[in-house]
């Protein structure tokens, strides 16, 4: 009796084992391999990468591989599913899809929390004032980017809005590359450029403090989140920001389409 309860108990284990695991797993990259169920899930949740052509998106894929191999992204108090890795690696490639060469030497480590947090970085449902997406850590926290989970996902979600806060994130480090947050992105923008560009961003920005643009209004509090915001709506809604904004769209393209 003893042994066929065993035998029970056994085949029981195995047949747990062998079941199909229904949860997303997170496949470990073969270096340098794209693999092939990337394109329908960036196709059904990037928009950006769905407009692209067949090469491009192929490149595209490429250039997330590599942002995988050399960053570490890490879940605070979550299990990090292959989606969230595969959004924050797209969030990273399109403000650079169209540099022949980028690595962001200032970053080493993507930490990504479950939900919105505030200054202190708390993210606990009992915590008061949890709005912040997503930041550019400073500090201890420097070459680290922080993003909320929930922001990260809302901003692909989304189709028609202008915003994506892990693309407004990485655009600040862009900004970063010159060692200094300053909303000028001299990495990007030809030296000659500096001045039209401060002139134009100015004049946005006094009409977003004068409620009349449809630019967020978090981008008229400084040249550092003009840049970040803009550049989201740049990349979100393309055809819309350039008729909204044509000579802002042709000093952004001049920035981010080499």
């Amino acid at each position: 009796m003893l042994y066929f309860i065993t035998i029970i108990i056994l085949l029981i284990i195995l047949y747990m084992s062998l079941k199909p695991n229904k949860k997303e797993k997170i496949i470990p990259l073969e270096k340098g391999v794209i693999p092939t169920h990337w394109h329908q899930r960036l196709a059904d949740n990037v928009l950006f990468y769905k407009k692209l052509t067949h090469k491009e998106q192929k490149l595209f894929c490429a250039k997330m591989v590599y942002f995988l191999e050399v960053t570490n992204i890490e879940a605070i108090h979550f299990k990090l599913e292959e989606l969230d890795k595969l959004l924050i690696a797209a969030s990273a490639v399109i403000p650079v899809f169209r540099f022949p060469t980028w690595h962001y030497a200032n970053l080493y480590t993507v930490l990504i929390y479950p939900d919105y947090f505030d200054e202190d970085l708390q993210f606990s449902s009992k915590t008061e004032g949890r709005n912040i997406g997503g930041l550019v850590g400073t500090g201890r926290f420097e070459n680290q980017m922080i993003l909320s989970r929930k922001a990260l996902h809302l901003g692909f979600q989304n189709k028609t809005d202008k915003g994506n806060t892990a693309i407004h994130e990485f655009i600040h480090l862009l900004d970063k590359a010159d060692g200094v947050i300053d909303g000028i992105p001299a990495a990007l923008l030809d030296k000659q450029f500096t001045i039209p560009y401060l002139q134009i961003i100015h004049k946005e920005m006094e009409a977003i403090n004068n409620d009349k643009s449809d630019i967020r209004n978090y981008g008229g509090t400084s040249e550092i989140e003009f840049l970040a915001v803009a550049g989201e709506y740049f990349f979100e809604r393309p055809k819309l920001f350039k008729r909204k904004h044509p000579e802002l769209y042709t000093m952004l393209e001049a920035c981010f389409v080499k």
